[in-house]
């Protein structure tokens, strides 16, 4: 494992591609937060709904990725090869297919609200709440899958920055109309979770519009109508091959995820209350491990690009040791900080106490979900993109799945069954994970990433 010539630029530090991506995610998590903190104004029914809706919506989001996630792959490693007209060429192949899977998207969720609501065993009263949102959302699903893959291009090509001020804008731009959306301004009626979703649809398209001017003037990519229409089959051949994986491992999980949020549905509307609180207080974890492992994979994969497999090596460890520090302790202070915090939404007690615990066992649960996040998506920049789904989806379909029917209902354990079943899920698979990265068993797979850089440029 030698190490390949220096990169023709300098190579910037985790910190500085890790920190736009956090600004980027504090603030879409403050978007998730105001609109709950708004919906629970009116009641726990309606947080209810509020909090299975996202969790709808979060699972057609995932479908997006099968583009953003290996275009940003395919794009970085092109770029670590000196291959710039590859990447281009990727870059714009990955508009047509935006184009139709988010269109695809839109018309499935607009079509089949009823049904996946009746699977998820929504009450009538949350159904009821739940429907006008989600159909809204489907406009601005159909915007995200074109922000989705111009973000993810624009990362590779190292602008963090740039797109940080766009998504920046984009959210700050959501939580301005959903004030006067939601609660009513002047002659606008307030409407609810339902001014939420239209909210959102506005923010994308200001978000698509920003990001068109970016590529023309950061990029010099100059998209036409035909990039916005064609399926450009043969060059996204090697971003589906990491893309499709890679997003069947994230609907893996997130199937495991409805799921059990099925289980606790079936519990009643107090349960699913209050496992969204609890969701939306978590998500405040998640995000230094999320945007650390966006930015280790973007690195990674210029890394694999040029050939430079030793600092690879390091720059994961690097990676994975931040963030199971940080997680670990952003953990505890909200465990800690819980009876307060919850507050914001409801001051039911027995609420407050039961998501209180669930936010005990999330310290637990931090250090397997550092894992598998760092780890992920190090192996996906490196070539290695099969083994994450095939090792994982048995542990999320069993483990947590599963898991949370025969804890939480078969065992009677409730809520605090179902998070158990989450926190096993994660140490299984953080396990597996950590053993195929420091056994090498993806040095092979860059090799090859490499030869495949080197012949096409």
């Amino acid at each position: 494992m030698t190490a390949a010539p220096a990169l023709p630029h300098r190579q910037p530090t985790l910190l500085a591609v890790a920190w736009p991506l956090m600004a980027e995610l504090i603030l879409g998590f403050g978007v998730g937060f105001v609109g709950m903190w708004l919906v629970s104004q009116t009641s726990d029914t309606a947080s209810a709904a509020f909090g299975l809706a996202n969790h709808v919506q979060g699972a057609f989001f995932l479908l997006f990725r099968i583009i953003s996630m290996g275009v940003g792959v395919v794009v970085t490693q092109n770029l670590g090869a000196n291959n710039r007209p590859e990447a281009n060429r990727t870059a714009l192949a990955s508009l047509g297919a935006s184009t139709w899977l988010g269109l695809g998207t839109a018309v499935l969720l607009f079509s089949a609200t009823d049904v996946l609501l009746r699977a998820m065993q929504a009450s009538s009263d949350v159904a009821a709440l739940a429907r006008p949102y989600l159909q809204l959302l489907a406009l601005a699903l159909f915007l995200d899958a074109f922000n989705a893959s111009m973000a993810a291009v624009m990362r590779a090509h190292l602008r963090t920055r740039e797109t940080m001020f766009n998504i920046l804008s984009m959210h700050a731009l959501h939580i301005a109309l959903c004030f006067p959306l939601m609660r009513g301004w002047g002659p606008i009626p307030p409407l609810g979770m339902v001014g939420f979703a239209i909210a959102l649809a506005i923010s994308r398209a200001w978000g698509l519009g920003v990001h068109i001017w970016l590529w023309r003037v950061s990029l010099q990519l100059l998209p036409t109508w035909h990039d916005f229409t064609r399926i450009k089959m043969a060059t996204l051949r090697s971003s589906l091959a990491i893309g499709l994986p890679g997003a069947a491992e994230a609907i893996a999980y997130r199937v495991a995820v409805l799921s059990s949020v099925t289980v606790v549905s079936g519990m009643g509307t107090i349960a699913l209350a209050t496992q969204g609180y609890a969701m939306q207080i978590m998500n405040v974890i998640v995000l230094s491990t999320v945007a650390l492992g966006f930015a280790g994979e973007i690195l990674v994969g210029h890394l694999v690009g040029a050939g430079q497999l030793r600092q690879t090596l390091h720059l994961v460890r690097k990676t994975l040791l931040w963030g199971l520090g940080i997680s670990f302790s952003v953990a505890l202070i909200t465990a800690l900080t819980a009876p307060w915090t919850l507050r914001l939404f409801t001051h039911d007690p027995a609420i407050i106490q039961s998501a209180s615990i669930l936010l005990w066992i999330t310290v637990l649960l931090e250090p397997g979900r550092t894992c598998n996040i760092v780890i992920i998506t190090a192996l996906r920049a490196a070539g290695d993109a099969k083994f994450p789904v095939m090792a994982g989806a048995t542990s999320m379909l069993i483990v947590m799945g599963g898991g949370a029917w025969f804890f939480g209902v078969y065992l009677g354990w409730g809520l605090v069954g179902v998070w158990i079943a989450y926190t096993l899920d994660e140490w299984v698979r953080g396990s597996m994970m950590a053993l195929r990265w420091f056994r090498l068993g993806w040095l092979r797979h860059a090799a090859r990433v490499r030869r495949e850089a080197q012949s096409a440029a």
